[in-house]
């Protein structure tokens, strides 16, 4: 069973940065098949970045493109989510998912981390 944890959120001012983390295990670990997810109180969950099963680029979220970079470490098993250039509205619960194939949506989930941006 794969376990996904996210760590490196908390509480930071407008204009500041973030990494978050994602470290998995159980499985097999590739970032291809990994994204970042984020939920507002009273809101559904909303795509924030991944990187396809084919490894071959990265998709970003029109509101975050720019600011945040998804990437892997394969040889630690994590998955990070740099995020610049933080703004209030960035404020949310950060999910880390994976797939467990390619023509699957997102089965694994994490706990979630809170980010705070203050103005």
């Amino acid at each position: 069973q794969v376990q996904l944890v996210e760590s490196g959120g908390g509480l930071v001012q407008a204009g500041g940065s973030l990494r978050l983390s994602c470290a998995a295990s159980g499985g097999t670990f590739s970032s291809n098949g990994m994204g970042w997810f984020r939920q507002t109180p009273g809101n559904e969950r909303e795509f924030v970045a991944d990187i396809p099963w084919s490894g071959d680029r990265t998709y970003y979220a029109d509101s975050v493109k720019g600011r945040f970079t998804i990437s892997g470490d394969n040889a630690k098993n994590t998955v990070y989510l740099q995020m610049n250039a933080l703004k209030p509205e960035d404020t949310a619960v950060y999910y880390c998912a994976a797939k467990r194939g390619p023509y699957t949506g997102y089965t694994y989930w994490g706990q979630g981390t809170q980010v705070t941006v203050s103005s």
